[in-house]
């Protein structure tokens, strides 16, 4: 600590690095304030809510005050400050905020971003947005980065004159033991089992780290009828008290195990624990360009997760930290997170950047810069809700938009309800609030609006706070008795008109949505026997269509009287299959979505490669004929524009191809006059012609199909969009080789599938140089035995690749 003070006393810059446990979050700026070492207010950024609101009530506590005093808090929906308060603690996007409406920081004279390693976007946000006010308008104020695993080399590229402190802190010895699960053993079955030995032989209580909601509920039903001691479930949609009644001491005599996810993975102290069990698992969201819809992904956590996990075991007293993972998965695990800025919608960022008064957001100071296909997808979504103009900048809708406090989408859907008279406002208000405090009753919103209505909604108080306050920001009264069921739909499609879904012929639960991808709900409910729905709250698994979990019906004929700008018509061509010829027809589309066909009379001059183009378009891509190497050609053009986007590859993505059928695919139907002839084209050259001779060229170059191993044989290299590349060879082919192999500019390590003699899969690495030094040692003493014709030397690096046995290689 006497070293912080001085750091903080002569730098304006200060990074700490300390320990789990140590104090960073509680006694650090309990001492600042104590000691008065700051003349301003000091302003604490912790990453979560329940953080956020415990630590302000433990360092109240501490000094014998109520929360708002001296310390207060301030997330969104709930602030306890006061004029008197000196520390104050807040959300992520509150600081923001406090930033963007005052960017001199009036008043404070530090600002303290806690737990940095969570890395989210608006800890991003907030931190470049800072360090320019220190720049530019504020040389006196002070900016501390808090961290328990971040490194000082990470921070170093925008902070290079930082004071740099790192601390051990008081934490315990923790004993960590390795559990992986048994053969085709689920995880709820193996976390139960081990917190039942654990709370058998061991003293204190439990923290158990679980990938999401249902794997904790799974393990809290199987833990039902344990005795001794209390479960208690701990993640964030749960309400104030239950996640209080977690992080609480069990009752004197009791114990008890905390079920989590990630929440508990920082800040927080729960008292008694000194166990831990870590699935080593997580999920994540990220945010898939092509379909503008979150992919939620079970994933293994990082190398600094697991560091965080274990030190919640030792922050008491000594501590038992028990693994659901080898020792070998540890190491391969990446060393920390993807940061959120690298795998979200950027849409509020974009709009925060706009409201800065920044164009140009490579200007800024960021750890790790935004992707650019990102920030544009952002910019059009920005400026089809009008939010932003042709110029980049925010148009007056925007900057109205921007003063609501809204995510983007919901701030542009209640400005334009506005225009269409009160009743509309009201429908819009209400949605924004019930999508901001969801709740889990059905799939349907309007039941919670009926629940709402009732004053039987879970959040009834803060919605209607929050609604009210809306209201005041557009200068509009609200009542939610006034709010109309059958307008909800229409204001959710202002807001979602990519995610306005239409019900697949034949097919309950199953729609079509405007953006042309799939999405499923489950059809016994009543939802989904309804032509149109809009989509408001979805998930893409990974498994093929997405999974809508919130949804509200909508009346297209609703939309076409009062949102007719959504909708287009086009006269087209096409091939009826059931007629065997061309037709010409009347469309009307709502984005990717056909809601009305009229057939008109058949033009004098026919175009059959246009009516076989929008026979293509009608029934998708999947008609035409793919075959394999089709396919890999693809795969490789997009994995060259995922890794290599400077060099500006054409767009190959589905919904790419299938919306430019005229420039690529139509020059190659000349002469094929039937859709039978159609099924049989040879799509390659088609393909080729898109991406252009030199590109091809520069395709093979640095993203070759084959690779010449060590033992000098051509192994052919797997590429999927999204993953790296991948290679499957034998072990033995590997020697000699020091370090895996790279593509694409050295940008991309081959993933090398190491094989036996047999062609099994032995390991799977991108670091083969880590390969032979580790885990190399514990194959070669298995497989020594079982394939002794093979070579397994001590020293892989130094040895001959081959692909022969020991008696062929001496011959």
């Amino acid at each position: 600590m006497p070293r912080l003070l001085e750091a903080l006393s002569h730098s304006r810059q200060v990074i700490l690095k300390a320990a789990t446990g140590a104090g960073k979050s509680t006694h650090f700026p309990l001492t600042l304030v104590k000691q008065g070492c700051v003349q301003g207010k000091i302003v604490m950024l912790e990453p979560r809510r329940l953080a956020a609101r415990s630590i302000a009530y433990y360092l109240a506590k501490c000094l014998g005050e109520s929360v708002g005093e001296t310390v207060g808090y301030r997330i969104r929906g709930d602030v306890k400050t006061s004029s008197s308060t000196q520390l104050e603690i807040v959300t992520e996007g509150v600081l923001t905020r406090m930033l963007q409406d005052d960017p001199e920081l009036t008043g404070i004279d530090l600002v303290i971003f806690d737990e940095f390693h969570e890395r989210s976007l608006h800890a991003d946000t907030a931190l470049a947005f800072t360090l320019e006010v220190q720049e530019a308008l504020r040389d006196d104020l002070t900016v501390v980065i808090m961290s328990a695993t971040l490194e000082r080399e990470t921070l170093e590229p925008i902070m290079p004159d930082a004071a740099y402190i790192e601390s051990q802190g008081r934490s315990y010895p923790v004993d960590i033991r390795y559990s992986p699960l048994r053969h085709n053993e689920p995880l709820a079955a193996a976390m139960s089992r081990i917190i039942c030995h654990l709370m058998a032989n061991e003293k204190g209580s439990l923290l158990a780290f679980l990938p999401g909601v249902s794997a904790i509920k799974r393990v809290q039903q199987s833990l039902a009828l344990s005795e001794g001691f209390e479960v208690c479930p701990l993640y964030g949609q749960l309400d104030l008290h239950q996640q209080q009644k977690a992080i609480q001491p069990a009752a004197p005599g009791q114990r008890k195990v905390v079920l989590a996810t990630n929440i508990a993975e920082t800040s927080l102290t729960i008292e008694g624990i000194r166990m831990v069990v870590d699935s080593g698992l997580e999920k994540t969201s990220s945010f898939d360009l092509k379909t503008g819809i979150l992919k939620l992904e079970q994933s293994r956590i990082a190398q600094s997760s697991s560091v965080q996990r274990t030190g919640r075991a030792g922050r008491l007293e000594e501590g038992v930290c028990v693994r659901l993972y080898s020792e070998s998965q540890f190491e391969q695990q990446p060393l920390s997170s993807t940061p959120e800025i690298l795998r979200s919608d950027l849409a509020s960022l974009v709009l925060e950047l706009r409201r800065w008064g920044c164009s140009d957001e490579t200007s800024m100071k960021w750890l790790d810069h935004p992707k650019k296909a990102n920030i544009e997808q952002a910019n059009e979504l920005l400026h089809a809700l009008a939010l932003i103009g042709d110029n980049g900048q925010l148009t007056r809708i925007g900057e109205r938009a921007y003063g609501l406090g809204l995510e983007p989408r919901l701030a542009s859907m209640v400005l334009q309800s506005l225009s269409k008279g009160s009743e509309f406002a009201h429908a819009a208000i209400a949605l924004s609030c019930l999508l901001e405090e969801k709740e889990r009753v059905g799939n349907d919103i309007s039941i919670s609006l009926h629940r709402w209505q009732m004053g039987s909604h879970s959040k009834t108080h803060t919605m209607n706070r929050r609604a009210n306050m809306l209201a005041r920001r557009v200068q509009c009264q609200f009542d939610v008795q006034k709010v109309q069921e059958s307008l909800l739909g229409f204001v959710a499609a202002l807001a979602y008109p990519d995610r306005i879904a239409q019900l697949r012929c034949g097919s309950g639960g199953a729609f079509l949505l405007a953006n042309g991808h799939g999405a499923m709900i489950e059809d016994a409910l009543a939802l989904a026997e309804n032509d149109y729905l809009v989509a408001l709250d979805l998930l893409n698994s990974g498994r093929g269509n997405s999974q809508i979990h919130l949804a509200v019906a909508v009346d297209v004929s609703q939309l076409k009287q009062h949102a007719s700008a959504l909708f287009r018509s086009e006269e087209i061509l096409d091939w009826d299959d059931a007629k065997g010829r061309v037709i010409c027809a009347q469309k009307t589309y709502l984005g990717r979505l056909e809601v009305e066909n009229i057939e008109r009379p058949i033009p004098s001059s026919v175009n059959v490669a246009q009516a076989l183009a929008g026979y293509v378009r009608r029934k998708g891509l999947t008609v035409l004929n793919w075959q394999a190497k089709d396919l890999e050609l693809l795969e490789r053009i997009r994995c060259a524009g995922d890794w290599l986007p400077e060099l500006d590859w054409p767009d190959f993505s589905d919904a790419s191809l299938h919306n430019e059928l005229d420039l690529w695919l139509e020059p190659f139907l000349i002469g094929v006059n039937s859709a039978k002839a159609l099924r049989k084209l040879n799509l390659q050259p088609a393909l080729e012609a898109r991406l252009g001779w030199k590109r091809q060229q520069k395709l093979n170059e640095l993203l070759p199909t084959y690779l010449v191993v060590a033992s000098g044989a051509n192994k052919k290299i797997r590429y999927q969009s999204g993953h790296p590349p991948m290679l499957s060879v034998k072990l033995q082919e590997m020697f000699g080789e020091k370090c895996s192999p790279t593509i694409a500019n050295n940008t991309q390590a081959v993933v090398l599938e190491l094989l036996s003699p047999a062609q099994r899969p032995l390991q799977i690495t991108r670091d083969l140089a880590a390969f032979w030094q580790g885990a190399y040692r514990e194959v070669q003493k298995e497989m020594k035995g079982r394939y002794p014709k093979h070579p397994w030397p001590d020293d892989p690096i130094n040895h001959q690749a081959t692909n022969k046995t020991k008696r062929q290689l001496n011959s």
